[in-house]
Order: C-alpha cells, then structure tokens, then sequence
C-alpha cells in the first residue's frame, strides 16, 4: 500500500517500485492498493478509504504499507493488527521532514510511535535510520535494514566543455537545500560552472518561487537550469554529462540518488546525514566525496570553489567514487534482503 500513485518520481517511491518488480521477479505474488496522496496528513474521506481497503484484505495477509501512509494510521494499525501481518517501510521519520511546525512535528511523531507498535516488522533503508527508530519504542529486532539498490551503469563521460557541470537531482521541497546551494553558487566569483536541478517544480510551489527568485536576485539565472522532471533516457544523459554530483540535502533516510550518481563514478558534494557518509565511505582516505553541514552557505561556497577551481580536487574524489561504485548492491540484491525479511514473518496472530 503507499499514498499516491507508484509512478510517483521520488526516491522513496522508486524503492518501494523496485522492490515490488523484485519480489514478482522472485516468483511473490504483489498486489499494489494505491491509497489517496493526502497522506501524511489524510483527510477524513482519505482515511475512510484507507480503512476500507484494509478491511478487504485477507485474514492473515502479509500487508507491507509505505511509512509516509502507515505513519499517519494509528487506529487502523491497531484495528488490523490481530487480523493481518503488518509491515511498514519508514524511509525516514515523518518528524524529521524539514520545515515542519513544532506542533505538527509532535502530532507525526506521536502518531507514527502509536502505529509502529503493532507492526511485525519496520524495514528501513539505512542503519542511522534504524537507530532513529529506537526512540520511537520499536524494539532492534523488529527492525531489517533493506538498503536501496542501484542500476550498472557506464561511468559519466563528464561535460568536456570549458564549464564544471554540476548536477542535483532531487525534488525542490525545503529538506533539499536547493537555497543553500544556490546561495553558495553565488558567492563564487567565477564564473566557470553551470548547474543543472532536476525534481519536481509542482509539488512545493511556495520553495520553488524562492528558488526562483533567489535566482534573479543574486544574478545567477543564466547558469541554473530548472528542468523539472525526467526520467529513463534523458535523465541518464544528464548523470552521463555531469562532472559534479551535488545534493545539499537538510536530512536523508539513505541517498538514493548519491547512490546513482556513485554507479556512474561521479564525485559528490553533499551532506554528512542519513547513510550518504557510507555510501562515500567518508571514513577512508580514499572518499568518494566532499561532506558538509546542511545548510552552512559559506562552508558550501569555500567547498564548491574548490571543487568548481581545481581538477585535481574534483579527480580526487572521482577516484574516490570509482573505486565505491564496484561495492554498491544492485535491485536484485535489495529484492532478495526484501524476500528474506517478509518470508521470517511468521503466520502466528500478534498478541498487542
């Protein structure tokens, strides 16, 4: 079950569409209820629909239900709990989404809690989600972490021009940091890099219109390109001509895309949240990428002048991404991890 359409462009939707493709691909039959978008914060007819969809299930049926939906469906979760085998993928908190009230924070917080108590298993994407969960009361052995996957790909031919191409690749909604990054951009006298943001322009409107007068404001329009969103083919062309992968990223379950941009040898720029400090193995003295704190412009605009002014920098960490890119699982190795945890899930009625 997940809020919205399955085709939705985000990360946490491509994992929860990999998976599914996985496990029919490993012989598991999958049906996929899509579930209104209102979600995280349901209206009253979002919700009845919800609790009616539930109700046709099966007694005993192995009910996987996306954390940006279950997190919001307390009293469902404990309706359903004796009757059917729940699971929730948390990619991240619902809390933790940047930008959010202190109130509404709470009031996800304490809902998310209430569900995930009758639950059989939460599968999450990295291990420092994992850990989060703890303070929600979710017992470590009900946790099973299933990382992402990542497609082989070719290593990125680069720009091959007289401008560093930089690349972002996610959807422009405050957790993102497109405004630090832009500010950062900004404070770099030269004039030599070009910035391409591929992500949804419709989703978070209000963040987009800042963005876009950030832009003309600080005279940069000419060298950032708002594209929207792509995928297959042409989103592959704009990893294949990237010299730079960059995410400014406040807060991240696992880093899908610094993932992408790794399995085609990119270097990355990012932040230190989430699982992207291993996926760039930040720890050894051969790191895939440049970490820094969300949100620190001037730290971002001293980085990104380095990154933008010296190839030797950007080589370093390229080598870096080469040498990580040959330790990233596949969908196929997430799909089986999937099919182990859901197939340890006993038949037994939970006792809540």
């Amino acid at each position: 079950m997940v809020p919205g359409r399955l085709e939705t462009l985000t990360g946490g939707y491509e994992y929860d569409r990999r998976i599914v493709a996985g496990l029919r691909a490993l012989g598991h039959a999958v049906t996929v209820r899509e579930l209104d978008d209102s979600f995280p914060r349901p209206t009253e007819a979002a919700r009845a629909d919800a609790t009616a969809a539930l109700a046709q299930i099966p007694d005993r049926s192995l009910v996987l239900i996306d954390g940006l939906a279950f997190g919001a469906m307390p009293a469902e979760a404990e309706r359903e709990a004796r009757r059917l085998r729940l699971v929730a993928i948390v990619h991240h908190p619902l809390a933790d989404e940047t930008g959010l009230e202190a109130g509404t924070a709470v009031q996800l917080a304490e809902s998310e809690r209430r569900a995930l108590a009758f639950v059989r298993k939460v599968i999450v994407t990295s291990d420092p989600t994992a850990l989060n969960l703890l303070k929600y009361g979710v017992e470590r052995d009900r946790i099973v972490v299933v990382e992402p996957g990542t497609d082989r790909a070719p290593l990125a031919k680069g720009s091959q021009g007289r401008f560093v191409q930089l690349l972002s690749v996610a959807t422009l909604v405050p957790r993102k940091g497109h405004e630090t990054l832009l500010g950062a951009l900004a404070r770099i006298t030269s004039r030599e890099w070009r910035l391409i943001c591929v992500g949804s322009l419709t989703r978070d409107t209000r963040t987009v219109d800042r963005v876009r007068t950030l832009l003309r404001s600080r005279g940069i329009e000419d060298r950032v390109s708002l594209v929207g969103e792509v995928e297959g083919a042409p989103l592959a062309a704009y990893y294949d001509s990237a010299d730079v992968f960059v995410l400014p990223t406040f807060h991240e379950g696992y880093g899908m895309a610094v993932a992408n941009a790794l399995a085609r040898g990119l270097p990355i720029v990012s932040t230190n949240t989430g699982a992207i400090p291993a996926l760039v193995d930040a720890q050894s003295t051969m790191p895939a990428g440049l970490l820094l704190p969300p949100g620190d412009e001037p730290a971002w605009a001293a980085a990104l002048k380095r990154i933008v002014e010296e190839p030797a920098v950007r080589e370093q960490y390229a080598e870096g991404a080469r040498r990580v890119r040959e330790k990233l699982a596949t969908w196929e190795d997430a799909a089986a991890r999937m099919s182990a945890a859901l197939e340890s899930i006993g038949d037994d009625h939970r006792q809540t």
